[in-house]
């Protein structure tokens, strides 16, 4: 049985939305297809009538600096996020998510809109992206076959595990966060268990700006899987930004924090919920640390 019938290569977002939208559920977007092909081939994906490639799309490809913002197009892959100046500049936290996304081969095929569109709480990139406080552009197909685009929250398009708020008539095109200010940097660090392919077991997340004083004045925090979504570890944030000053017993706070309100649950195929807490706590100190040292210089 054939995995699909019709293989689309669109020019631009417009083209690629109207022929998505004339085969609807029977059609998907597909860029590295390291998830997408895979299901495929395994059944757990019906086959499809239509695969719409965006890598021909033009700008899709491209790491910008444009108005303030870093702007990484949707199908830019995994190793030319890691290997981008302007991202590991700007956004250490996204370049060394990237890093560890799958092997070499995935990582240069698959691509940080393909991560994001499919909706995992634990997928790297959007860790990366979440604590850098990233905006995600959707493209919506309008009745005159055009497109209206608009920035909003990365969260945004989240439903659940695996589920997106996407419809059918609409794409993701490129992720943007702020350039880093003076005195500010972010870390990721996860632990995996390898099983053929890496499977994450948990990963973190940080960004910290400091004033003059080395006080905590700006504090993002992501971690995945702590919940259906990817989580933002709001409690843990609040806690470094009360302290007076960053130390052991300030980290220690923070790390109370987001225990308390991560939604840490058993996974048969990659943790335990009691280890996946010591994890955490592990992981939150090296990023946390390692982001003020690098803010210190």
């Amino acid at each position: 049985m054939a995995l699909w019938k019709e293989y689309y290569t669109p020019t631009t977002i417009a083209e690629a939305l109207q022929i998505r939208s004339r085969y609807g559920h029977d059609a998907e977007f597909v860029a590295g297809g390291t998830d997408l092909i895979l299901d495929l081939q395994q059944g757990n994906h019906p086959p499809l009538a239509a695969l719409v490639d965006v890598t021909t799309i033009e700008h899709l490809n491209e790491i910008r600096q444009e108005d303030g913002f870093v702007v990484v197009g949707a199908a830019v892959t995994h190793s030319d996020v890691e290997a981008s100046p302007l991202v590991r500049e700007h956004g250490a936290a996204l370049a060394e998510s990237c890093s560890v996304v799958g092997g070499p081969q995935v990582r240069n095929a698959g691509t940080l809109g393909g991560n994001v569109a499919h909706a995992l709480p634990a997928a790297d990139g959007t860790i990366g992206l979440l604590a850098l406080g990233a905006e995600v552009q959707v493209c919506t197909l309008v009745e005159t076959g055009g497109i209206e685009t608009a920035w909003q929250p990365l969260l945004s398009i989240f439903a659940g595990p695996g589920q997106s708020k996407l419809r059918t008539g609409q794409m993701l095109a490129a992720f943007r966060f702020p350039l880093r200010r003076e005195r500010q940097a972010s870390a990721f660090d996860r632990i995996m268990r390898p099983q053929g392919v890496a499977l994450p077991v948990l990963g973190v997340a940080a960004s910290l700006a400091l004033d003059e004083d080395g006080r905590v004045v700006g504090a993002s925090i992501a971690i995945g899987p702590a919940g259906p979504i990817p989580f933002r570890a709001t409690e843990a944030e609040a806690a470094l930004l009360d302290a007076a000053t960053f130390d052991e017993s300030t980290v220690e706070v923070a790390v109370a924090a987001a225990l308390a309100q991560a939604e840490l649950r058993t996974s048969k195929h990659r943790a335990s919920k009691e280890y996946r807490r010591e994890v955490l706590a592990v992981l939150l100190r090296r990023v946390l640390n390692r982001a003020y040292t690098q803010a210190e210089k």
